[in-house]
């Protein structure tokens, strides 16, 4: 793996991360997500307003290989949606766990956090002792 997870993240098993901040959570993918997947070329945000459901597709990333669906990691409402990625969508490359964010939701479920892995889960998980593990992208 390239770099540390960032231990102030939560990941569901899908990939996603999430930062959460009071009652709001900014929403990417990891970095494991976004070198499976190679270069990304677009990026579909979903609305602002949007309710999403925890483990359901809210958005799709398209990369040189493929799209896939990006799942929500908790329920809420999108109250912001990083539009540089219209333009830039590679910044999911460059910087997975900054600039590189795809949205932010208010939960309404904030006990669903406690259901996702934290850093040393997913490490373990995905990565192990022998570095990554089978791909589970867009399973």
């Amino acid at each position: 793996m390239n770099g540390e997870l960032p231990e102030d993240l939560r990941y569901a098993r899908s990939h996603e991360w999430i930062r959460i901040q009071g009652d709001t959570g900014t929403v990417g993918l990891t970095h494991q997500a976004q070198e499976e997947l190679s270069e990304l070329v677009f990026v579909e945000l979903p609305a602002v307003d949007q309710e999403v459901r925890q483990d359901e597709p809210c958005t799709v990333v398209e990369s040189v290989k493929t799209a896939t669906d990006i799942h929500s990691p908790v329920s809420g409402r999108i109250v912001e949606i990083n539009l540089s990625l219209t333009e830039e969508p590679g910044l999911v490359n460059r910087d997975p766990y900054g600039d590189g964010w795809l949205f932010r939701l208010r939960l309404s479920q904030p006990d669903e956090v406690d259901r996702l892995l934290t850093a040393a889960q997913y490490q373990t998980q995905y990565y192990g002792e022998a570095g990554p593990q089978k791909s589970t992208i867009g399973n």
